[in-house]
């Protein structure tokens, strides 16, 4: 049975690679003169486009007082333009047979349309309207701050554990604005005014501040002409990009906190500060997490729900961002287990990573489980169009869609020890505990 095991590991790990290796994806790169980037992959294989659009725009970009707006602004860009009605944006797309949507990170803000190839020019047409004749209305700020404001209802504040983030990001860091969520304040923006919002627009939803990234069924040719069309005329963004280049120190020792919330099983949520997504040690500390809290095969998986059934669910969320890393391990414990006895149980796990090589077979294992991952991301066109636009944006290169796979192969177990050394260490992360507001101490 362990010969059968093993075999099989190897054997998928080979078709694996043969598959990404095989893969390679073909693209073409341009600038426009007003800066906007263009990366246009023709793929044939299948009827679909997909158009998005990657603004270097995301919460670290803030003002200190005026937190949430990158956040506010994936909203507030499908109210309309001088062209496109309130609330017609969606349905252009959806009577079209396609889909769209947005997301925020602390880093970036990307929009996408995924559409039939015969409606291309209607996810053009609507991205550069967006970029460029977008409607900063009051009654559309004013519908999308009580949206956000729901949002944040649902996702946080009413949700157990909901708030862990915005905790730890403030204790994590004291200077980067990483120190905030992206969702931000609602009293800053409760107290904008709309000529902030219009200045924000201008500012940074520009060509110069964005990848226009396409992957489908086109005629390369013939899509650069109607881009020419829809995108050259806007003009270049003028105003100054706010581009934070502030290095955090270290965090100079364990930071530990209660919180004391509406939940009924205690849990430990651990944030060790960890390399940006650009470090040649991020390849390494990328493989250290996976086998840490990477899915159910997991180590604090296996040892907390599995074998000791102490937590019911234990996981990681990794922040790997542009210019710093977090890495949070989370457990949720199961009834009548303390925190305090949970905790030890996590960091048990994590010394054993930072006193011993992780063995061949489990190494093997999670270098397979990363390999997939990235065919997977490179297995549909929005997933080919956005890691063009990430790798573009974040490291200069776009290639690296092909190439990524190469810096894995290179990463060995002593790396995943050193990593492990390095950074899993207790003076350097925050520890919160969650605990049921019933047990907060009486005032």
């Amino acid at each position: 049975m362990l010969k059968k095991t093993l075999l099989f590991f190897v054997c998928s790990f080979v078709v694996a690679q043969l598959f990404a290796q095989g893969q390679t994806i073909q693209f073409e790169k341009y600038t426009l003169p007003n800066g906007l980037k263009v990366i246009l992959h023709e793929d044939h294989s299948a009827p679909v486009v997909a158009v998005t659009a990657l603004y270097h725009v995301g919460s670290k970009n803030e003002d200190t007082a005026r937190t949430g707006f990158a956040h506010f602004f994936e909203h507030l860009l499908f109210e309309g333009s001088e062209n496109i009605k309130r609330g017609e944006f969606d349905k252009y797309v959806t009577n079209a047979g396609g889909e769209l949507n947005a997301n925020t990170t602390q880093d970036r803000t990307f929009y996408y349309e995924l559409l039939p190839s015969n409606q291309l020019d209607l996810g053009l047409w609507l991205e550069s309207e967006r970029m460029m004749h977008a409607k900063i209305e009051q009654v559309g700020v004013n519908t999308q701050r009580e949206v956000v404001k729901e949002e944040k209802r649902m996702r946080m504040d009413n949700r157990p554990y909901g708030s862990f983030l915005t905790e730890m990001l403030k204790r994590a860091f004291k200077v980067h604005p990483y120190r905030w969520a992206p969702i931000g304040s609602m009293d800053h923006l409760n107290a904008a005014k709309l000529e902030e919002f219009i200045q924000f627009y201008k500012t940074y939803y520009v060509p110069n501040n964005c990848v226009l990234s396409i992957a489908g069924d086109f005629n390369k040719a013939d899509l650069k002409n109607k881009i020419q069309s829809y995108f050259a005329t806007i003009p270049k963004g003028l105003n100054p990009i706010n581009k934070p280049n502030i290095k955090e120190p270290a965090l100079g020792g364990e930071v530990r906190d209660v919180i004391y919330d509406n939940v009924q099983l205690e849990g430990v949520f651990q944030a060790y500060r960890a390399p940006k997504q650009t470090a040649e040690e991020f390849y390494a500390f990328k493989v250290l997490a996976t086998i840490l809290a990477g899915g159910e095969s997991s180590r604090m998986n296996k040892v907390l729900v599995d074998s000791k059934q102490l937590a019911a669910a234990a996981q990681a969320v990794p922040f790997f961002n542009e210019d710093e890393g977090l890495f949070i391990t989370l457990a949720i414990a199961n009834a009548g287990v303390k925190a305090k006895v949970l905790e030890q149980n996590m960091d048990s796990v994590v010394n054993e990573l930072k006193t011993n090589l992780v063995g061949e077979r489990e190494f093997q294992k999670v270098k397979n489980q990363i390999t997939t991952e990235l065919v997977n991301g490179k297995s549909t066109m929005a997933g080919i169009a956005e890691n063009l636009a990430n790798f573009e944006v974040y490291f200069g290169d776009a290639n690296l869609v092909n190439t990524e796979l190469e810096k894995y192969n290179k990463v060995t177990r002593e790396d995943v020890l050193k990593v492990a050394k390095k950074y899993l260490n207790n003076d350097n992360r925050v520890v919160l505990y969650y605990v049921p507001k019933s047990q907060a101490p009486t005032k």
